[in-house]
Parts: C-alpha cells; structure tokens; sequence
C-alpha cells in the first residue's frame, strides 16, 4: 500500500507569480499567497509555499513594456504535516536538494481586458521548463495594486511525482496553482 501524501506537487505554483506590479515593484510576501491544489483519491489537497520572492515591473496603461520574474524555494512547500513535508522535499516529488527552486519569467504582457491580462512566460520547474500563459486580475486598492490568477498545470510534464507515484490514479495530473500577489508598499 502506497504512503498517504496529502498534496504532492505544485513546484509549478510558484511559478505563478509572474503577474505585474508598478513601475518596479516587489510584492510584499508577508500579505502574498501561492497556493497548489491537486486531488489525491478524488479530494482537494492545498498546499502552500512559504518562502518566494518577486520582481514586477508593470504599468497598466503600457502593459507590453513591464515583466515579472518570480523564484519560489521548492523546500518551502508545506502540507500542514511535517511527514509529508518531507515526503514532498523527496526524490520523486521536489527533489529540492537537487532542484531548490522553480521559476517562473515572463516574456509578455498583454491586456485582455479591463483588470484583465494576459501573461506569458516560462516556467522552470525541477529542471524542466514549459511556456506558459496564465490570466492576471490586477486590482487597485488604494496606492497597493494585486495580482491573481491561477494556473492549471500537469504535475507529470516537471516530472513531479516519478516512481511509485507516476501513476495518476492515486494523484492526479492535474494541479492548479493560485496566487494573491500584493504589491509592497514603496
């Protein structure tokens, strides 16, 4: 019989952060969130990365000029139980001793919208690397602007849960990563 593990992948979550800021922003990680969701046996597992910076330069009147770059330390993933912690941190999973963090750098901006944009970039996890395009909400609150989205990504295309764990009956593919970026104050 296989270990439980609660939620096992989401390196890719991190790569979520790739969503705009202003002018040239760090987000203020005390107040920011990126979270993965996967489903093991059919039911929502969350887990969270405790430890990521980024970088955004954004302005929404010129979205095409601005970037986000976003580094999440893989070994920060927590599942709320230290076994699967270290489980995750593992070989088939993060491997994080190996892979300490994913990555996440846009290559363009574009409006879709309103609030609405659309970001494309790589996102590097475990040595792997995938384009992608995720949806951004940029909201302003006061002088704060924030950032959300969520992105679907397939755990098995970063090689996040090999061995005894490929198998996707057990652990879907599928895994949503959601962030809240909030700009830090300047």
């Amino acid at each position: 019989m296989r270990p439980s593990l609660r939620q096992p992948i989401l390196a890719a979550v991190a790569v979520t952060w790739l969503l705009p800021g202003i002018a040239h922003a760090q987000v203020d990680t005390s107040k920011s969130t990126v979270t993965a969701t996967s489903k093991q046996m059919n039911v929502p597992v969350d887990g969270t990365f405790k430890k990521f910076t980024a970088q955004i330069i954004f302005d929404q009147a010129r979205p095409e000029v601005g970037s986000a770059q976003l580094t999440i330390d893989t070994a920060s993933y927590d599942l709320g139980d230290e076994s699967y912690n270290q489980q995750v941190r593992g070989k088939d999973w993060f491997d994080t001793a190996q892979f300490p963090t994913a990555t996440f750098v846009s290559s363009a901006i574009a409006p879709a919208g309103g609030n609405q944009f659309r970001v494309s970039g790589k996102l590097t996890i475990k040595g792997k690397s995938e384009n992608v395009m995720v949806p951004v909400t940029v909201t302003q609150q006061g002088a704060t602007q924030t950032f959300d989205g969520t992105l679907p990504i397939k755990r098995s295309q970063f090689d996040i849960g090999s061995g005894e764990w490929k198998d996707t009956s057990v652990v879907a593919d599928e895994v949503s990563i959601k962030f809240h970026l909030v700009e830090a104050k300047k």
